[in-house]
């Protein structure tokens, strides 16, 4: 325990008066635990950070001037100051003027941490190791004491070690409070979101002005469904955790479970949020929840925070185990009743309550996508999701306006009896009930699950209930001695028989939390057709930042670049059929950073399809995205990819490409020369008799595509594009090149044959490409190749409705057409001698 008179706390004992600072001075109950860190942003005569570990009892300290950064490069300067008592990882607000330090202090980070070595030993040698898990620092840091000439002992270094948490863009830390939400300038001139809160309450005529409820609110609950992508609707991750409904009136705060149980002293590092916002009073709805040590939600974890009772044991398990509140609705704010306003008007105030980084978090939601929202859930391995209408209002009780979905299908259901095992007098399975129509219906005996512990605990329960007589309406068959619908327990099954009974359930836990009235059917919601469940993923793709703007000239954002790849697929993927494929990906738009994306990252799912073939430059297998449907094309989107490009073979024949193209690139020539050529190059596939089509390139020129058919190599089809640019340099030389280097082709059209070759790539047909316009690689008809000819006359905006108009791919037969190559090639020939 923090120890008051504890000497190493006698130089911060000096430096203050008790009397005069609102700065703590130890509180007994504060647990020892060897885990605890924080940072503070102080504003005093100069800002500054504070790093505080636990260690020995007491806050070990280091002033950082320039605060911590997750930037590896950035080496923070930090000065040991004097030790602090363990309460002061709670202090935020103002010291007064006239007391050491004074100025405004705010906790802008708090959580824990564990030393990677003996801390006694690293002090000594002046280099600490130490892993951090806080709301915004994450990983592992090293504190180096300097040992310059001048140095007095003091002096240290904090560094970022590289990990998976670290960022070389610079810090990206946010200077926000994790208990309040406020700056320490927006808490030094006492300021908070409350204009913006203020503006969108008095723009909701349904928010009504009344007291907060001193009474018990019944929460809003949903009813069992299937995922859909119904517009109107949004969709939230479930978490498996408690329902609380944050109560929050001036000084005092509760956190009130559905059974009415108040779970505020179970829970200090939430409430200590709560206390801290700027709000003085307010109804949030939420999920309890407590994670375990890779961030997966646990229930047994929140049972055992829930059942601690004594002070001690409550402060360190707030340490060594917070929890966080997921809250998704806002009843009350203020003097205002909030429960007839739309969904999405109430998540929007709420937004604005809870910090960006905190043990208080708002629950995001997905527009419209339940189907894909339900699978990331299911990967993300959480409880499950929750759909609801956007304009529903707050209703208590159970409502079709908000519907939940489940993993691995599973409910509460009541038990009403048990059965003995077959060997013995122990209980060997569990009789279950539901309410179907307002009557306890029978739903099945469960067996499965239960281990000896269980047994005995049950047994000790079901003493005081036991009944001689059924409580169903309806008998059983199956022998049972009853009991009166007390428990509630969580079951796992595949489906429900036609008779309503579960197939293959398992107990999973009880659930103390719930009552036997809160036990609903799903009986007529789940199909009992076995087809009808399958385990085969959904491959629905939810777009991340959507509303992130990646071409800013034309206003369009990463989710329209993503529906413009999955509405152009039906004429996009016959070019990309079988095809490697490479990506260039701008995760922050095209005026971003970029990278070239050929081997698929770990990541990526199993739905995408991959080609493995070996790379001669890299000595190694590289595994290549083919993309085979709309949604393959909507998850490069997603993943911040632009111009999509394909190689010129499929992997049916990996060494005969499908065409030979001449890129037409003009750098510094006009592009009516560019138009001049590919007419050229038309007329002289004409002369040999060969077939020829047109694109777009998207950026600055156009492709002329040769379909070949597969009847050529990859060097013969080099060969073939040399011959035909050559003739076409020889009867244009004034505006065509085939000089490579920029410098030496002056103002002329380079006819780009080395396009050409085995591995070599090709921009694909409709590819967006990375321009202002948002423009596309766009097969066009040679009669369109004309002096109204630009590329960024084609862009995501116009060119699915192009398409629809026109009914027919004018480039499309550049995969079918098998044109008689050998006379060709001898004509040509001789047009070079």
């Amino acid at each position: 325990m923090a120890n008051l008179n504890d000497p190493k706390l006698k130089e911060y004992r000096a430096k203050r008066d008790a009397d005069q600072t609102p700065e703590p001075f130890g509180r007994i109950h504060i647990p020892a635990t060897g885990k605890l860190f924080v940072v503070q942003q102080h504003h005093a005569s100069h800002e500054h950070f504070d790093l505080r570990l636990e260690v020995d009892g007491v806050l070990k300290s280091w002033a950082v001037p320039k605060g911590p950064s997750d930037d590896p490069k950035d080496k923070r300067f930090a000065i040991e100051t004097e030790d602090h008592p363990l309460d002061y990882a709670d202090f935020e607000g103002e010291i007064p003027a006239g007391n050491y330090g004074a100025g405004h202090v705010i906790v802008w980070d708090r959580g824990r941490y564990t030393f990677k070595e003996d801390f006694a030993e690293g002090f000594k040698r002046g280099k600490l190791l130490f892993t951090v898990d806080g709301y915004k620092m994450q990983g592992t840091w090293t504190l180096v004491r300097l040992k310059t000439k001048d140095a007095t002992g003091r002096e240290w270094l904090l560094i970022k070690e590289r990990d998976q948490h670290v960022s070389d863009d610079g810090c990206s830390f946010e200077d926000q409070s994790v208990l309040s939400g406020l700056t320490v300038t927006q808490l030094k001139k006492n300021r908070s979101n409350k204009a913006a809160i203020n503006r969108k309450l008095n723009k909701l005529k349904q928010a009504q002005k009344a007291p907060i409820a001193k009474t018990r609110t019944v929460p809003m609950l949903a009813t069992a469904d299937e995922p859909h992508n119904r517009k109107g609707w949004l969709w939230e991750l479930k978490y498996d955790g408690y329902r609380i409904l944050a109560y929050k009136n001036h000084g005092d705060v509760r956190l009130i479970t559905r059974n009415g149980y108040n779970l505020a002293d179970r829970f200090p590092e939430i409430c200590q949020v709560l206390t801290h916002l700027p709000e003085t009073s307010f109804i949030m709805d939420g999920e309890l929840v407590a994670h375990t040590e890779d961030g997966r939600p646990s229930f047994a974890m929140m049972q055992t925070r829930a059942r601690s009772t004594s002070q001690s044991q409550v402060s360190k398990a707030a340490i060594e185990q917070p929890a966080k509140f997921y809250v998704f609705d806002l009843l009350h704010l203020g003097e205002h009743d909030l429960r007839s306003c739309k969904l999405t008007a109430r998540k929007e105030l709420l937004a604005l309550l809870c910090p960006s980084h905190s043990a208080l978090v708002f629950s995001e939601h997905i527009w419209q996508q339940g189907i894909a929202t339900f699978q990331a859930a299911k990967e993300l391995g959480v409880e499950g999701v929750v759909g609801k209408r956007a304009d529903s209002h707050y209703q208590h009780g159970r409502s079709g306006d908000w519907i939940k979905v489940r993993n691995n299908r599973t409910q509460e259901f009541v038990i009403v009896g048990w059965s003995n095992t077959k060997n013995g007098n122990d209980i060997g399975s569990l009789a279950l009930a539901e309410y179907r129509g307002g009557e306890l219906c029978y739903a099945g005996h469960a067996g499965s699950g239960l281990n000896q512990r269980w047994r005995d605990d049950l047994a000790k329960k079901f003493k005081s209930a036991a009944r001689k007589t059924s409580p169903l309406p309806a008998p059983i068959e199956k022998a049972t001695h009853w009991l009166s619908p007390k428990w509630v327990v969580e079951v796992s099954y595949t489906e429900y028989t036609p008779k309503g009974h579960l197939r293959h359930p398992s107990l999973v836990r009880l659930r103390d939390d719930k009552k036997p009235e809160d036990c609903l059917s799903t009986f007529d919601l789940v199909s009992p057709n076995p087809a009808a469940i399958t385990s085969e993923p959904i491959a629905t793709v939810v777009t991340t930042n959507p509303e992130k703007i990646f071409f800013p000239e034309a206003d369009k954002s990463k989710q329209d670049l993503v529906s413009y790849y999955r509405a152009i697929a039906p004429w996009m993927l016959p070019y990309l059929e079988q095809r490697p494929l490479v990506l260039t990906r701008y995760p922050d738009g095209i005026h971003g950073k970029s990278f070239y994306q050929r081997d698929i990252p770990d990541y990526v799912p199993d739905w995408i399809q991959r080609e493995t073939l070996w790379s001669e430059s890299t000595e190694k297998d590289v595994q290549y995205f083919v993309a085979r449907t709309a949604e393959d094309l909507a998850y490069l989107a997603n993943m911040g990819t632009i111009p999509v490009h394909m190689w010129h073979a499929t992997t049916r024949n990996l060494d005969h490409p499908d065409w030979c193209i001449l890129d037409l690139d003009p750098k510094q020539a006009p592009f009516s020369d560019v138009i001049t050529l590919a007419k050229e190059i038309r007329a002289l596939t004409e002369e040999l008799n060969l077939p020829s089509y047109a694109k777009t390139s998207g950026a600055s020129g156009l492709h002329v595509l040769i379909p070949l058919a597969r009847q050529l190599t990859h060097d013969q089809s080099q060969t073939l594009g040399e011959l035909l640019a050559r003739v076409i340099v020889e009867r244009h030389p004034d505006i065509a090149t085939i000089t490579r280097a920029v410098r030496g082709r002056g103002k002329k059209v380079y006819v780009d044959y080395l396009q050409n070759g085995h591995g070599r790539l090709i921009v694909a047909p409709y590819s967006v490409r990375a321009e202002p316009a948002a423009s596309v690689s766009m097969p066009i008809k040679w009669s369109e190749v004309n002096g109204r000819l630009k590329n960024q006359n084609f862009h995501i905006g116009n060119a699915i409705a192009r398409m629809k108009r026109l009914g027919d791919d004018p480039l499309k037969r550049v995969l079918t057409d098998e044109p008689d190559l050998l006379p060709a090639l001898e004509k040509l020939a001789k047009l070079l001698t």
